[in-house]
This record gives C-alpha cells, sequence and structure tokens, in this order.
C-alpha cells in the first residue's frame, strides 16, 4: 500500500510542469516569454520552425539529521550519535518549446517534457 502511494504522489508530482507547459500550447511564444522572461536559447530547427529555451537552476536545501540509540559495551551501556550534514542540491533545469511561425509572430506547437526532477 505504501508502494502504491508513493507512485501515485511521484506521478502527480510529475505532471506539474508539463501541465503549465501544456497551457501554452496554441498561443503566441510572446505569453510565455512576458511569464518567464527572455528565452536562454533559440534554435532555428527548420524552415519557419524554432526551439525556445529556458534554463533554469532550482535550489533546493536538504536537511542534516541526528540520531542516536542506546549501545551496550563491556563498560555499560552508552549513546551513541550519528549525524549526517545537511546540503544544497542544485538541479539545472530546461524548459524547451517548440513552434512555428504564422506571419510575423511564433506559435507554441508542442513541448519537450522536462526531465523527472525539474518537474
Amino acid at each position: 500500500m505504501h508502494s502504491f502511494l508513493a507512485l501515485a504522489a511521484i506521478a502527480l508530482l510529475a505532471s506539474c510542469a508539463s501541465q503549465i507547459m501544456k497551457n501554452y500550447v496554441g498561443g503566441p511564444v510572446d505569453a510565455v516569454i512576458l511569464d518567464y522572461g527572455p528565452p536562454d536559447n533559440v534554435i532555428e530547427i527548420g524552415v519557419g520552425q524554432r526551439a525556445f529555451q529556458w534554463r533554469r537552476i532550482n535550489t533546493e536545501t536538504v536537511t542534516g539529521t541526528t540520531t542516536g540509540e542506546v549501545r551496550q559495551t563491556r563498560h555499560g551501556e552508552r549513546y551513541e550519535i550519528s549525524q549526517s550534514p545537511g546540503y544544497v542540491k542544485e538541479t539545472e533545469c530546461f524548459y524547451t518549446f517548440f513552434a512555428q511561425a504564422s506571419g510575423t509572430r511564433w506559435f507554441v506547437t508542442s513541448f519537450r517534457r522536462p526531465q523527472l526532477e525539474c518537474e
């Protein structure tokens, strides 16, 4: 039962960025630019087709832990403490939209699903 709940939670979280990106399909790239700023990369992928890419660094603070337990020694009981330090985890994420030209504007046709840790 626990593994089912964990998989359900991962599936729910995994769709977050993709669901947001899906909302831009069919609209102008200008809407994405207004929400997230200018793209970091614009790549020509064919006649009248481009990929617009945004790069973000996600930073997460992971707290340290302290645990302890009583151990029996030949001199009696002793309380031992184990510690793991906290750290900062950085993940580089790329969000890519594919677009097609229509007149002088670009319209989002699809997107590349971000890697799991960027969802």
